[in-house]
């Protein structure tokens, strides 16, 4: 008996997703608990795993926003008639939804005309090769139903950039374009011009993202909160000497000064736990163990991956978590349990060489810490009596005025300080 796929539900509060792309086609043999199709949902871009074994016999719906429990395909045994599921659901074979390049593609699977030959194919490629080549162009990149080969995530990264497509090379299975190819072709010094007269480009306009869509909304509610900032500088000749002596005992992957800052940061909100908690509305929640999260520049968009319970984990442990969360942020691979159950935010732009600057706060903690770079600067040592360079970094928190009086984030800032001049001061 075939068996209806529902858009579930993957967290409180969803009501929708928006589907990505299918993993399988109809037709295809589905394994119960194998990945069946990618959903963009508030939080992350997930895989959907099949919740029956059998046939891909139908998809209802190929990409776009769907309502949780509306059913988005059919499996079943190969030959069942699924046409009554179809109707009871209110589908019909003339829906139509926007493609990614605005025009309309039907829901149901096209009639597909006689396949080409893979000789002809690989020759027309190879003689488009030459002619680019001979243009002094690049090859254009291989195309599948008159659509360019590029992955999910090249594809936002390229819309999000405003990168032709068509101007990349791709370097996947097949000539297939990956994130990779975007990236580089970002940076990729301009190509010189040509005679050819230069025509104006329309005013590109970008739907929203499920993430960027909540990333709005959560800024907006945060800027609404009454918060205050403290800032202070640091001395990092300590820490900085402490992370040089990790680097060379060998550890994998290299502890870096984030590393160290998120273990002091979890030390510290346990001695100051008024930093440590939520503003509901109703109460103010202190937690016992400091969930950090870490703002990552995803190219989705703005993620904060939270590393649990720090002030229990080595410094090599924050490292290898740290280093798992960024690389699934970059790769759009955060699974929901990644972005959950964070206590407390740093944002870091020191790599950017940002001396200081402001976070906005990440709605319902109560704090966020802005830290710049460590930079040279000259300090006042021996009671005034001289002045020496030292690499001093600013650190500026935010605090919601709510859950948090100045006091206790001046105490909290202290107390940062003393353990970044003095790291065994965190022992």
């Amino acid at each position: 008996m075939a068996t209806e796929v529902k858009l579930p539900r993957l967290g409180q509060g969803m009501e929708s997703g928006t589907i990505v792309r299918w993993l399988k086609a109809e037709g295809d043999t589905v394994e119960k608990g194998e990945p069946l199709y990618e959903l963009d949902t508030e939080k992350v871009t997930q895989e959907v795993e099949a919740e029956a074994s059998g046939v891909l016999l139908k998809i209802a719906i190929a990409e776009g926003e769907v309502e949780v429990g509306h059913t988005v395909a059919v499996i079943g045994e190969q030959g069942e008639d699924v046409s009554a599921l179809a109707s009871a659901n209110g589908e019909t074979p003339d829906r139509v939804q926007p493609d990614e390049g605005g025009a309309e593609i039907g829901v149901e699977k096209p009639a597909e005309g006689p396949a080409r030959e893979p000789e002809r194919e690989r020759g027309r490629q190879a003689a488009a090769e030459r002619a680019a080549e001979g243009n002094g162009q690049a090859a254009a990149p291989p195309t599948e139903g008159g659509r360019i080969k590029a992955s999910p995530l090249a594809r936002r990264i390229a819309r999000e950039r405003g990168i032709e497509l068509a101007q990349v090379r791709g370097t996947g299975p097949e000539g297939r374009i990956v994130a990779e190819d975007v990236e580089r072709a970002e940076h990729a010094p301009a190509a010189a011009p040509s005679a050819a007269p230069v025509v104006t480009g329309e005013v590109e306009e970008i739907a929203l993202t499920s993430v960027r869509k909540t990333i709005a909304r959560r800024l907006t509610e945060a800027w609404q909160a009454p918060v205050f900032q403290l800032r202070v500088s640091a001395d990092m000749t300590d820490t900085n000497a402490l992370r040089k002596q990790l680097v060379e005992s060998g550890l994998d992957p290299k502890p870096t000064v984030s590393d160290i800052l998120t273990k002091l940061v979890a030390v510290a909100l346990l001695r100051h736990r008024e930093l440590n908690a939520h503003f509901t509305g109703e109460s103010i929640r202190r937690f016992p163990t400091a969930n950090v999260g870490l703002a990552v520049a995803a190219p989705q968009g703005l993620v904060v991956p939270v590393i649990r319970s720090a002030e229990r984990l080595t410094l090599a442990e924050i490292a290898q978590a740290r280093s798992e969360l960024v690389a699934r942020a970059r790769e759009n691979k955060l699974r929901r349990e990644d972005l959950e159950g964070g206590t407390f935010t740093i944002s870091n732009l020191g790599m950017f060489g940002i001396e200081e600057f402001t976070a906005v706060l990440n709605p319902p903690q109560a704090a966020i810490l802005a830290v710049g770079a460590a930079d040279p600067r000259p300090v006042a040592v021996d009671d005034g009596h001289d002045v020496r360079i030292r690499p001093m970094m600013s650190m500026t928190l935010t605090c919601d005025h709510r859950a948090v009086d100045g006091a206790d984030g001046a105490r909290f800032l202290g107390t940062l300080k003393s353990f970044l001049e003095l790291p065994g001061l965190a022992l």
